[in-house]
């Protein structure tokens, strides 16, 4: 892909797509990391004097304006970071918004309202696009959590503006996940995945078997694979449907002699809310029960193998992490991972949560910003959107 200090933008009217999606509570931003981690690009722009016109989505409008998920506040918590007028306007496309940028100063920034306000914005839709593209001499894209979709400004708009290139955090995304890839099978790679469900990481465990080592499952989807070896689960989360695939991934596993690891022991519950939990001593679950979380001896077998990795790819946590009665597996993991001298890369919303709340982030070598593109890119080696910036 093209570097963004591969192509002249001094004094350009350049659009800048970045992911904003951030976690809102009554109107304020929770957590502010998708801004800061845009802040090198936009602060190279800034330096070369462009007008500069920055777009995003936020939340799930479902192609309606609603105030609930307006950029607003996305653009007042810029004026925190940067010395520059902003300008917050009410719309993306259409007259006003062109009548904004011909009147934009260089050096200052026009934020745009929600993208997906617009159902066009997530059908692609070559109108919207163009609408987009009227405003800009310069496209970059620096929305790794968005790049693997298919949507009018990262997919359809790109292909109408001549000069384009991705930003910093795309570089830094590609350049850190593309790190995973030197190491293969008999290099001590070790993929720990978890979360809920295998159905949406179908893809993802497949593409893994071909690299990795090991994998240490957790999760509730650690009772899918449970289930598929015959095991007693008691009432925990099964996808009974996807128990043939489980079955697959295993057999798949063993002839390329990767170890899937499965938990031997479970913290346990009559169901998720409830704070009287026991420890299941054991891999098979009690019929009234339901597993939660990964036990004290998983801990320590799963601690023991990342101890000896070289390099560690992890999605997902052990358990319910965000329950304190079940968060200890995924904590303990974390820090685990933090102590190891393996090259160490986290993906996925959960994760990043996850690792913040252990207090471990600066001990992980790389958290990536996209949730699903991370694993996407994982999958493929490459994403959509990324492949148009060449």
């Amino acid at each position: 892909m093209k570097s963004l200090k591969e192509i002249s933008v001094r004094e350009k009217r350049v659009f800048l797509r970045t992911d904003f999606n951030v976690p809102m509570e009554n109107g304020k931003i929770t957590d502010t990391t998708r801004i800061e981690a845009a802040l090198p690009t936009i602060k190279y722009l800034l330096e070369r004097n462009v007008r500069l016109i920055i777009a995003s989505h936020l939340g799930r409008p479902n192609g309606e304006k609603n105030p609930d998920y307006s950029m607003e506040p996305v653009a007042v918590a810029l004026t925190h970071y940067l010395d520059t007028k902003i300008i917050f306007f009410e719309d993306s496309i259409g007259m006003g918004v062109q009548q904004m940028v011909r009147d934009l100063k260089p050096g200052n920034i026009l934020v745009l309202e929600n993208l997906r306000f617009y159902k066009a914005e997530k059908k692609n839709e070559q109108f919207f696009a163009r609408e987009l593209a009227k405003l800009a001499d310069v496209y970059v894209n620096d929305a790794f959590g968005v790049s693997h979709r298919k949507n009018a400004s990262v997919f359809a708009l790109p292909e109408m503006v001549e000069d384009k290139a991705a930003g910093f955090l795309i570089e830094k995304e590609v350049k850190n996940l593309s790190k995973l890839f030197t190491f293969k099978h008999g290099d001590k790679f070790t993929a720990i995945i978890g979360g809920a469900k295998v159905s949406d990481k179908i893809g993802l465990l497949k593409s893994l078997l071909d690299n990795v080592d090991s994998m240490l499952i957790g999760g509730a989807m650690a009772y899918t694979f449970l289930a598929a070896k015959g095991i007693n689960v008691g009432k925990s989360l099964v996808e009974k449907d996807k128990i043939s695939i489980a079955k697959d991934i295993l057999k798949g596993a063993e002839a390329r002699k990767v170890e899937i690891e499965l938990p031997i022991d479970h913290i346990i519950s009559t169901d998720i809310d409830s704070i009287d939990t026991e420890l299941c001593d054991g891999i098979n679950i009690p019929d009234k029960m339901m597993g939660f979380d990964i036990g004290p001896k998983t801990i320590e077998k799963y601690s023991r193998i990342i101890r000896n990795s070289k390099a560690i790819f992890w999605n997902g946590p052990m358990g319910v992490f965000e329950k304190e009665q079940f968060a200890k597996g995924s904590m303990e993991i974390a820090k685990s991972v933090a102590l190891s001298e393996a090259y160490s890369v986290a993906g996925g919303g959960d994760s990043v949560a996850m690792i913040k709340k252990a207090g471990v982030s600066e001990k992980i070598n790389h958290i990536s910003t996209g949730g699903g593109a991370s694993l996407e890119f994982i999958q493929n080696k490459t994403l959509p959107c990324i492949e148009l910036l060449k």
